[in-house]
């Protein structure tokens, strides 16, 4: 891989702060520019469910044509996958949502970044973890929990989702740093 470009290198401010995971799903932004391809792009993405051309067409307010063409189209850049073929129904494909996300952090943080963010994030589902007595929030019963600790369910439930984003977090840092490892180890420096 080869270094990315100076405008999309972070500065000194921007690397003292820790990205926003949650913003870092600029699948959109790759593909935007074209009022007509954003709306086809933001169609498929807010779809939890495979939609048809059709049912594309109509929620992105166009004709089914420019929808097959789009929906196509963004198959083969690995945004959707299509999961029938008699009437065509497309899905967007979380596994390239995931990728983007991995390239992003690539892009704005240095591997010494990327590792201490690791470290960051491991302490804190490691701290949630040990709070919890649990291996895995999933394994957390948010409403016996709040009444064996006298806390509202809510508090509970906030501590639970912030442990399941830390692991999201962890995931993707990993991601990011195993994908230097398997290209370009190295090659990337801290500015």
């Amino acid at each position: 891989m080869d270094e990315p470009r100076a405008e999309l290198t972070a500065d000194a401010d921007e690397r003292a702060t820790p990205p926003a995971f949650d913003e870092l799903t600029p699948v959109d932004e790759v593909v935007r520019g074209e009022r007509t391809r954003d709306d086809f792009l933001d169609a498929v993405l807010d779809a939890d469910d495979p939609m048809t051309v059709g049912e594309v067409a109509d929620a992105a307010g166009h004709g089914t044509d420019a929808a097959r063409e789009y929906l196509e189209w963004f198959e083969r850049m690995g945004i959707v996958t299509r999961v029938t073929d008699s009437p065509a129904t497309y899905r967007r494909n979380p596994s390239y949502l995931r990728w983007r996300r991995v390239q992003t952090l690539r892009e704005r943080y240095t591997d010494e970044e990327l590792v201490d963010l690791l470290g960051t994030e491991r302490e804190r589902a490691e701290t949630y973890a040990g709070e919890f007595d649990a291996d895995s929030p999933d394994e957390v019963a948010i409403a016996d929990r709040a009444s064996d600790d006298g806390r509202s369910v809510e508090d509970v439930w906030a501590d639970v989702s912030a442990w399941r984003t830390s692991r999201r977090r962890t995931d993707l840092l990993e991601r990011a740093l195993k994908a230097e490892g398997e290209g370009s180890a190295g090659r990337r420096r801290a500015v």
